[in-house]
């Protein structure tokens, strides 16, 4: 394996899935998706405001995922990730499920992860991310992980729950690939979810991630409505499963060298 193979892999997976997040909920701006008035709402914004302003709100998310994409701050991390829960807490907020918040995990724990695969003494919030910046430090290695670990934990678990809950979008799902009983279908897979969530603390399994990591992207294939925008608004869930995926190859072992910059760089051998 080259040297920084690993860590261009994890790095590029967080960016694009990070970009992939934020461009997908700004394109529902821009559509003006009316359930957003409900989140609207929450700050006393009424219907027709809230119709005004959604394009404007989309085009602030969409270009943050541009910039995360070609010209990557740290600063757009760590507001991508204050964002993205605000945007996740008014599910809750408005009346929907807990469990929406929970299933969110991933849009503001991948810019989560960059943050703390960027961190340096220095924080260097204004200036472009480079991979030769990257800290690939033993400790931050594990503090990396662990961060996977919660994020794709809650993804699951969220999901699972939603599943359970009858989520109605999700009914409508299993009755387009041709299910009679969705609610019974909806509670057998989000169990087998929640068990998958669990594992993940546990311990993640490099070859079961792959598992779950094609159920995740299939499972999101399915939407009746606006199906390529929700793909694409879940690039977080995605994100944090195959960069877990890349960090639990247990087929190589690696070292973690401290260069003469600073940064560690990961090496097989």
């Amino acid at each position: 394996m080259k040297k920084a193979a690993t860590e261009n892999k994890i790095y590029y997976t967080l960016r694009i899935a990070s970009a992939m997040c934020f461009i997908g909920h700004g394109a529902f701006g821009i559509i003006t998706k009316a359930v957003w008035c409900n989140y609207f709402a929450v700050f006393g914004i009424g219907h027709d405001m809230a119709y005004t302003l959604m394009p404007y709100v989309g085009t602030i998310d969409i270009c943050m995922g541009l910039l995360i994409l070609f010209y990557p701050l740290r600063i757009v991390f760590g507001w991508l990730v204050v964002w993205g829960f605000i945007t996740a807490t008014l599910r809750p907020l408005s009346g929907e499920p807990f469990a929406e918040l929970v299933e969110r995990a991933g849009n503001y724990g991948a810019p989560l992860v960059l943050l703390l695969l960027t961190y340096t003494k220095t924080n260097k919030w204004l200036k472009p991310v480079k991979v030769s910046d990257i800290n690939f430090s033993e400790a931050n290695i594990k503090r990396v992980t662990w961060c996977l670990r919660v994020v794709v934990f809650l993804l699951l678990l969220g999901h699972g729950w939603l599943n359970i809950l009858g989520k109605q979008s999700l009914l409508d799902q299993y009755k387009s690939l041709g299910f009679s009983n969705t609610l019974e279908v909806a509670r057998i897979t989000g169990s087998l979810e929640i068990l998958a969530a669990v594992s993940i603390l546990i311990k993640p399994v490099h070859s079961v991630l792959l598992v779950f990591f094609t159920w995740k992207i299939t499972s999101e294939l399915f939407y009746p409505h606006w199906e390529l925008f929700e793909f694409i608004e879940r690039g977080g869930s995605y994100g944090a499963i195959l960069a877990l995926w890349f960090l639990t190859d247990t087929s190589k072992r690696y070292s973690f060298i401290k260069n003469e910059n600073g940064p560690a760089a990961m090496l097989s051998h």
